[in-house]
C-alpha cells in the first residue's frame, strides 16, 4: 500500500483499492477483513494485576528485608518478622496502585476509536460498526460524525474537520478532494485526507478507506505509546544506591558472621546480630517517606493548578533542563486578537483607530468586518462562532460600529478552493456586497491599481506572524439572482487588510525569563506555521539571538540523524511536526543527557508525553488519551504554571535530599555502633526491634515533616541538578560519613561508660541514638543557615513531629506495657539527663560545621 495517498487522484485511489464509488460488495469486504484484520487498535503485552503487584518485590533491598524477616521467624523472633513484613507489604501496596493507575492510555485510545460508520455496500448505504471497515469501503461523512478510519476524500462539500486531537491545530481544517503534489506533507497539511479519531465539524463528504487499525495515523500513535517510560532522576539514583548499599550490607553481614563463628561464638547470637546489622543498614522508612512526601507535595500543587498523576513527577520537575511546550493556549491566549489594519493606504495599530474612525474608507471598512461575519451574540452578551470572526467583531463593537441599517439579503458561502466569502446587504436604495478572504486571491477580483504594494504589505504583516485577511466591496443597483462565486465577485473595490494573531499570555514573559534564569531551556513545538511561531517565540524571549533556530517538520524530516543531534540544543522552535518527530525530539534531547518536560493536548502528543521524563497534559483542552499518558495535568493550560511546578519540584527534591541525608546518617550511626561494638569487646548494642523503631518511627515522622521545609532562596537562580550527579555528591556523602561516625563514637563511649557504672546501658544507648537523630534533623533543615528562633518555627509540622517522637520515646521507655515488647527499662533522672547531654553533641557539631562553611564563603 502506498504511503502518499494524498498524491493520488480519486480515480487512482479507487483503482488501486479495486473499488468504486458504489462501494464494495459484502463478499469482498468479508475477504478483506481476513486479509487486513479488524479496524481496531491492538494493545501490547500487558501485565496483569498479579504481575504488577509481584513486581514491587524485585528491589534488592526489599528482598534482603524479606530474608531477614524469614530468618527471624525461624529462630523464634516473631515480633521482628511481623513488623518487617508489614513495612514491605505497605510499600508494595503503594507502588502497585501507582503503576495500576498508569496503565490506561491504550484503553482511552480504544474507546475513542469505537464508532459506527455509514458506508456504501452493494451500492446501498448501510450502518457498519467501525471495527468491520476494510480498505476500499466508501464512507459517508456528515457534521458531527467521528471519522472511523483513514480516508482519501472523494468528495468534500464545505467540509471542515476538527483535527485538534490528532495534530494540535486548534482551528477546524477546510478539506478538499483535489489531488496534492507534495511528497512529505505533515498530517495537518494533507487537506484531501480524513484521519481516524478526528471529527466533522461542518459540511459533508465521502471518502475511500485507505488504512485501518494499526495502519492508521491513530494506530501509529498507539504503537508508539507502547514504548517504555523513562525512569525519574530519583528512581535512577535510588536504584543505583539501593544496589550498592545492598551489596555492602550483604558482604559486611557475611564477614561479621564468619568472624564470630571463627571466634567460636554462639551461631544463633551471631545470626541475630547479622540480621540486626542488615536491618540497621537498610533505610526501611525511605521508600515510604519519599512516597508520602511526594503525595503531600502533589496535594499542595493542586492549589496552583498542577494535578500530579504519577508521584515521581514531582521530583522530576526539579531536574528538568528542557521544557518543550505547545504554543496555542499554553504560551498564548488561544484567542485571536486583531492587532493591525491597513486602510486608507497605510497601516494602523489597533489603539490608533479610535481617533480616525470617521476618516476615509475606515467607516465602510468597519461595516465590512462587522457585516461579513457569522458570529452570534448569546443571551449572556458574549460572542460565539469562528475565532477569527469573533476577533473582527470585537474590533467593530469596540469602535461602536452601527450595523442596524444594513440587513443581509444574500450570501456566497466560503469554501476552501476559492478562499472567499461574500455577503450582500441592503443599504438605502442600493445593494452593497462585502467580500473577505485570502488577500492574494481577493486582489484578483479587485480594480485596485497598485496590487504589488498591497501584496508587499501582506508579506510584511505575515512576516510578523499575523494572519492576514483582505476586504473589498461593490455596489449593485439590484440584488443579483442566485449570486454565484466567480460571477458576482468581480470588479470590486479594495478596502483594506486586517492582521490578527493569537497573542502571548501576559504572565508568560516573566515565566520564560524565570525559566532561563533557572538554567532551563524553553522550546516551542507547534502545529502552527513557522513564521507565526517564530514571532511569538521572539516576543516572549524563547528566541533571543540569531544562533537559535526555527525548524519545520519537513526540514526535520530531511535532516540526517547526525546533523539533528548536532543542532538539537540550538533549536528553539519546531513548526508543523508529526507525532514521530515529537518523539524524535524528546529522544534526541535525552541522548544529550537532558531531562525533558513535554506539554501536549492531542492524541498525537501521547507518545512523546509518555516518553518524556515528565509529560504534561492540558486540563482544559487536552484529550483523555493525552491525560492518561501524562505524568502531570495543567488545570489552567498555562505555561507559567509549569514554572511554578518546577520551583515546587526543586523544593521537594532539595527536601528529599535532606531526609536521605538524615536517614542514611542515622543508619550509618546504627550500623557502625553494631559493627564496632563487638569488635572492641562490647555486647551488641541494639535489638532488631530497637532498630526498626528508630528507622520507622523516630526517623520516619521527622523525615516526612522535612518535606514541608520552605524553598532555599536561590532555588530558581541555579541550574538544574546534573543527570550524572549522584545522591551523595555536593558534600552530602562527606556529611553523612563524619556525622554517622560521630553518632557511633559517642554511643559506644556512652555504652562502655554505662556498663562500667552498672547503668541501664541498652535503654540508654537506644535513647541516645534516637534523640541525637532528632537534634540532627533540626540542624540540617538548612544547608547553610544556623537554626534561629524564627527559623525554628517556620516549619511547625517538623517541631510537632520532634516533640511527638520524644513523647513516643518517653512512653516506650517508661510504659510497663511496652517495656517487655521493646526490652526497655525505666531510666533514673540522672540517666535521663545523661542521655540529653550526650545526644546534644551531634546538634552542636553540625551547627559548628555550618558556621565554618559560612566563614569560608565570606572569606
Amino acid at each position: 500500500m502506498p504511503t502518499y495517498w494524498h498524491r493520488l487522484s480519486t480515480k487512482e485511489a479507487l483503482d488501486l483499492l479495486d473499488s468504486s464509488r458504489n462501494g464494495l460488495n459484502a463478499n469482498i469486504a468479508a475477504e478483506r477483513i481476513v486479509q487486513y484484520g479488524r479496524n481496531e487498535l491492538r494493545e501490547g503485552r500487558k501485565r496483569g494485576i498479579a504481575g504488577i503487584f509481584l513486581s514491587q518485590f524485585k528491589d534488592i533491598m526489599i528482598l534482603i528485608l524479606l530474608a531477614a524477616a524469614i530468618i527471624s521467624g525461624f529462630i523464634g523472633d516473631l515480633t521482628d518478622t511481623v513488623v518487617i513484613l508489614f513495612i514491605v507489604l505497605l510499600n508494595a501496596i503503594v507502588g502497585f496502585f501507582q503503576e495500576y493507575h498508569a496503565e490506561k492510555a491504550m484503553l482511552a485510545l480504544k474507546q475513542m476509536a469505537q464508532t459506527q460508520a455509514r458506508v456504501f455496500r452493494n451500492g446501498a448505504v448501510i450502518a457498519v460498526p467501525a471495527p468491520e471497515l476494510v480498505p476500499g469501503d466508501i464512507v459517508l461523512l456528515e457534521a458531527g460524525n467521528a471519522v472511523p478510519a483513514d480516508l482519501r476524500l472523494l468528495k468534500a462539500v464545505q467540509l471542515k474537520l476538527d483535527e485538534s486531537a490528532l495534530t494540535g491545530e486548534s482551528q477546524s481544517v477546510d478539506k478538499t478532494s483535489d489531488q496534492l503534489f507534495t511528497d512529505d506533507l505533515p498530517v495537518g497539511d494533507k487537506i484531501n485526507m480524513a484521519f481516524k479519531g478526528t471529527f466533522v465539524s461542518y459540511g459533508r463528504g465521502t471518502g475511500i478507506v485507505v488504512a485501518t487499525g494499526m495502519q492508521t495515523e491513530l494506530g501509529r500513535i498507539a504503537a508508539m505509546l507502547q514504548e517504555e517510560e523513562t525512569r525519574t532522576p530519583l528512581q535512577e539514583r535510588m536504584a543505583a544506591f539501593g544496589k550498592n548499599l545492598s551489596i555492602i550490607v550483604l558482604v559486611l553481614c557475611i564477614l561479621f558472621f564468619l568472624a564470630g563463628w571463627w571466634r567460636g561464638e554462639d551461631p544463633v547470637t551471631i545470626l541475630l546480630t547479622s540480621i540486626s546489622m542488615a536491618v540497621a543498614a537498610i533505610p526501611e522508612a525511605l521508600p515510604a517517606v519519599i512516597t508520602i512526601s511526594l503525595a503531600l507535595a502533589a496535594k499542595r500543587m493542586v492549589r496552583f493548578n498542577s494535578l500530579i498523576r504519577k508521584l515521581p513527577a514531582v521530583e522530576t520537575l526539579g531536574s528538568v533542563s528542557y521544557i518543550c511546550t505547545d504554543k496555542t493556549g499554553t504560551l498564548t491566549r488561544n484567542k485571536m486578537h486583531l492587532e493591525q489594519v491597513l486602510v486608507n493606504g497605510r497601516r494602523y495599530k489597533r489603539n490608533e483607530l479610535d481617533g480616525i474612525k470617521h476618516t476615509g474608507d475606515l467607516p465602510l471598512f468597519l461595516q465590512a468586518i462587522a457585516l461579513n461575519n457569522d458570529t452570534v451574540t448569546t443571551a449572556e452578551d458574549t460572542l460565539t462562532g469562528d475565532g477569527t470572526e469573533i476577533a473582527l467583531m470585537e474590533l467593530a463593537l469596540e469602535l461602536n460600529t452601527d450595523t442596524s441599517g444594513w440587513p443581509r439579503v444574500a450570501e456566497i458561502a466560503f469554501d476552501a478552493d476559492r478562499k472567499l466569502m461574500t455577503t450582500f446587504h441592503r443599504h438605502g436604495e442600493k445593494i452593497i456586497a462585502f467580500t473577505k478572504g485570502a488577500p492574494d486571491i481577493l486582489l484578483q477580483y479587485c480594480t485596485e491599481k497598485n496590487k504589488e504594494a498591497v501584496l508587499l504589505q501582506v508579506d510584511e504583516m505575515a512576516a510578523e506572524g499575523m494572519r492576514v485577511l483582505g476586504f473589498a466591496y461593490r455596489y449593485w443597483d439590484a440584488l443579483p439572482e442566485n449570486p454565484e462565486a466567480g460571477v458576482h465577485e468581480n470588479e470590486q473595490h479594495f478596502l483594506g487588510l486586517t492582521g490578527m494573531i493569537d497573542p502571548p499570555r501576559e504572565e508568560v514573559f516573566d515565566a520564560v525569563a524565570q525559566c532561563k534564569s533557572a538554567g532551563i531551556v524553553p522550546v516551542m513545538i507547534t502545529g502552527d506555521h513557522a513564521l507565526t511561531a517564530k514571532t511569538i517565540a521572539q516576543r516572549i524571549g524563547i528566541i533571543s539571538n540569531d544562533k537559535e533556530m526555527v525548524v519545520t517538520g519537513q526540514e526535520l524530516a530531511a535532516m540526517r540523524a547526525e546533523q539533528f543531534a548536532a543542532d538539537v540544543e540550538r533549536i528553539r522552535v519546531y513548526a508543523r511536526v508529526s507525532p514521530e518527530q515529537k518523539l524524535q525530539i524528546v529522544k534526541a534531547l535525552q541522548q544529550k543527557g537532558h531531562y525533558v518536560a513535554m506539554t501536549g493536548d492531542g492524541v498525537n502528543d501521547a507518545p512523546s508525553l509518555r516518553r518524556a521524563n515528565i509529560g504534561i497534559a492540558m486540563g482544559i483542552s487536552g484529550t483523555d488519551v493525552s491525560k492518561e499518558a501524562a505524568h502531570m495535568i495543567l488545570l489552567d493550560d498555562n505555561f507559567s504554571t509549569i514554572i511554578r511546578a518546577v520551583k515546587e519540584g526543586r523544593r521537594i527534591y532539595d527536601n528529599i535530599l535532606k531526609f536521605i541525608k538524615f536517614l542514611m546518617t542515622s543508619n550509618l550511626g546504627e550500623l557502625l555502633t553494631l559493627l564496632i561494638g563487638p569488635l572492641i569487646g562490647l555486647p551488641v548494642a541494639l535489638l532488631p526491634i530497637h532498630i526498626l523503631w528508630i528507622n520507622l518511627v523516630s526517623d520516619g515522622l521527622p523525615a516526612i515533616s522535612l518535606s514541608y521545609e520552605r524553598a532555599e532562596k536561590n532555588v530558581m537562580r541555579r541550574p538544574p541538578r546534573p543527570v550524572s550527579q549522584g545522591i551523595f555528591e555536593g558534600g552530602i556523602g562527606l556529611h553523612m560519613l563524619w556525622v554517622g561516625v560521630l553518632m557511633a563514637v559517642i554511643t559506644l563511649i556512652a555504652q562502655a561508660w554505662c556498663i562500667r557504672n552498672n547503668m541501664h546501658w541498652q535503654t540508654i544507648v537506644f535513647n541516645i541514638l534516637c534523640i541525637c537523630q532528632l537534634g540532627h534533623v533540626l540542624a540540617i533543615r538548612s544547608q547553610k543557615s544556623s537554626l534561629s528562633l524564627r527559623a525554628l518555627f517556620s516549619n511547625k509540622l517538623l517541631i510537632g513531629a520532634v516533640i511527638f517522637t520524644l513523647l513516643l520515646q518517653f512512653i516506650v521507655t517508661y510504659s510497663p506495657l511496652l517495656q517487655p515488647v521493646f526490652k526497655t527499662e525505666a531510666l533514673s533522672f540522672s540517666e535521663f539527663i545523661f542521655v540529653g547531654a550526650v545526644s546534644s553533641i551531634v546538634f552542636i557539631a553540625v551547627e559548628i560545621e555550618k558556621a565554618l562553611f559560612r566563614k569560608r564563603k565570606s572569606a
